[in-house]
């Protein structure tokens, strides 16, 4: 990641609470002054299990807080001139119970009085075991924080400390930084400013409705049929068209991913739902980019009971879903149409083939067997065919510098 000059009055206070990903803190506090950030760190009480005050307290060069009520650290900066002295507060990592507090407006430690108490912008990077992340009463803690603009960075998806594997590990240092950067550079996004300049007169102003991340049709009220799409190429045009001045909706399905600032969003869960809310958008729309994994197939019934495991093999009946991006497309006053095209083989073929069919402008296929590169990947590899047998080949790169060229194409079509 290069180096982006920041001011060296922005001050950040990072709260540290009891997670495993508490160890990921240190590092985070050096990336964060390798950009001039001044760096003060909030522990709670259970953080101290997992990372010493004195390990924060070298790496930021400043006395580390971690009492509510202590008469020393009172005299020195007390918790009132540390919330006013915060320009940012980063609570990473942000345990279940830590995030669910902050949501729930309580006070009872010197963290939580601190963000109560201060204007500043909160940043929250969640890291929990998975299922506590999938937990109704998260979920619904997560969209409370979300109506009062405050910014989550992941969580990503993986394997945990405890042996499961999905979502609810933290972010890595580096990715909350590169999050944190766009925020407070004057141009916009870092990685996307210079080169939205060029275009960002034809896309101002113009309606972009944009769909991401997988969808999940479910068996029963416990297991579900999905795929591997984390959003990350979906959330990082909508950032970039928002960045060009485009009026972004954003229409996703079920991700570990921040809303970028000034995107609107319409989150969903399965085919049929992302459909209506497209079709509730697609009116006045100028740009469709249908970016999302939509699952082709659902359940034809779904169990209202968890289905127990009784015999050796068990069969499910499936039903087509519905063709999202073909329905825009056979639209008669239609938008801009782009679509995606995840392939393992036959890319070109492929890709041509639902360009046709679909009735698109543009489609951006992408080799999923390439290791490293598609879902899951902070980097992607495009191929991009328009109707006009016009061929553009984006060579590997981050996502976000390949969202910035796709709508470079979609800009010179208009």
């Amino acid at each position: 990641m290069s180096k982006t000059l920041i001011p060296p009055t922005i001050n950040i206070l990072l709260g540290v609470t009891g997670g495993i990903a508490a160890y990921k803190s240190a590092d985070l506090v050096r990336r964060l002054k390798e950009h001039s950030f001044n760096v003060r760190v909030v522990m709670t009480e259970s953080a101290k299990n997992f990372i010493t005050p004195m390990t924060m307290q070298a790496v930021s060069g400043n006395p580390v807080h971690h009492q509510l009520f202590d008469c020393q650290a009172e005299a020195a900066m007390g918790h009132i001139e540390l919330a006013k002295w915060a320009d940012i507060i980063l609570v990473a990592p942000a345990t279940a119970n830590s995030l669910s507090k902050i949501a729930l407006g309580l006070a009872d430690d010197l963290l939580s009085t601190l963000i109560l108490a201060s204007k500043a912008q909160l940043f929250i990077a969640p890291a929990m075991n998975q299922q506590m992340w999938a937990n109704k009463a998260i979920i619904s803690h997560v969209e409370l924080l979300k109506t009062r603009n405050i910014q989550l960075i992941g969580p990503e998806q993986g394997d945990q400390a405890c042996g499961d594997v999905g979502f609810g590990r933290m972010s890595e240092p580096l990715q909350i930084v590169e999050r944190l950067l766009p925020s407070l550079h004057e141009d916009g996004p870092s990685k996307t400013s210079g080169a939205l300049k060029e275009f960002a007169s034809k896309l101002a102003g113009k309606q972009v409705l944009i769909t991401a991340g997988p969808t999940l049709e479910a068996i029963d009220p416990v297991r579900f049929i999905s795929n591997h799409s984390s959003g990350k190429m979906g959330y990082a045009l909508a950032e970039a068209a928002q960045a060009a001045g485009a009026i972004v909706t954003l229409v996703s399905g079920p991700v570990g991913l921040c809303v970028p600032q000034g995107v609107a969003s319409e989150p969903v869960v399965s085919a049929t739902e992302m459909l209506d809310k497209v079709k509730k958008h697609i009116v006045g729309c100028d740009v469709f980019i249908g970016c999302a994994a939509v699952a082709d197939y659902a359940p034809l019934q779904i169990a209202e009971q968890k289905i127990k495991k009784n015999d050796e093999e068990m069969q499910l009946s499936l039903k087509r879903n519905p063709d999202i991006l073909a329905w825009v497309g056979a639209q008669t006053k239609r938008p801009f149409v782009v679509g995606f095209a995840a392939e393992s083989q036959n890319l070109r073929e492929f890709a041509e083939k639902k360009l046709v069919n679909k009735k698109l402008d543009l489609i951006c296929a992408n080799d999923i067997s390439r290791v490293g590169l598609g879902f899951n990947s902070d980097n992607n590899e495009v191929l991009i065919l328009s109707k006009n047998h016009e061929e553009i080949k984006l060579p590997a790169a981050n996502k976000m510098e390949i969202a910035v060229k796709i709508l470079q194409q979609i800009n010179k079509h208009l």
